[in-house]
């Protein structure tokens, strides 16, 4: 968890000092709150549509491995997911062009909130894992997915729509 953090942080690190550079420009704006939606309509049909298979949990394995080494795979899986970079480039340009923040100080607390969230549910997932392995069934996954699509299908669409003008 602390690794995807990591990850997600350089992430949104490179996305803001990428896109800071460009959102003075109002046309810029709408292309960037434009592609925003496409993205998360983009996310909200993969949610719909995919299909999760659950792999049992090998305890020998969980066991025999270092934390540095589970750092540095959950940093390097992160980073290596193209989607997570699309992800915070539409989510930095959000923040930039419709929320204002603009400035390092509001973009970097506004950033640091998210991250630290990111990890606490995180880590709780991790802590409540086992407790809840019996309720999530794959149909209750399956289910869970199609709402998340949905809603990231509302919200993209509402960007698409009225990005400019939010």
């Amino acid at each position: 968890a602390l690794g995807v953090s990591l990850s997600d942080a350089f992430y949104i690190t490179v996305a803001y000092l990428g896109i800071s550079q460009i959102t003075h420009n109002a046309q810029i704006k709408i292309y960037l709150a434009q592609a925003g939606g496409i993205m998360l309509i983009g996310f909200g049909i993969y949610n719909i549509i995919k299909n999760k298979k659950v792999i049992p949990r090998d305890e020998h394995l969980t066991k025999s491995r270092s934390p540095w080494r589970y750092l540095a795979k959950g940093f390097v899986i992160n980073g290596l997911t193209p989607v997570v970079l699309l992800f915070w480039l539409g989510t930095v340009s959000i923040a930039t062009t419709k929320f204002g923040y603009v400035k390092p100080a509001q973009a970097f607390l506004f950033f640091i909130s998210i991250v630290c969230t990111i990890l606490a549910t995180d880590i709780l997932k991790v802590k409540l894992a086992d407790k809840l392995r019996h309720l999530l069934t794959p149909s209750v996954i399956q289910k869970l997915n199609i709402l998340m699509g949905i809603i990231l299908l509302v919200f993209g669409t509402r960007l698409l729509l009225f990005g400019a003008d939010l």
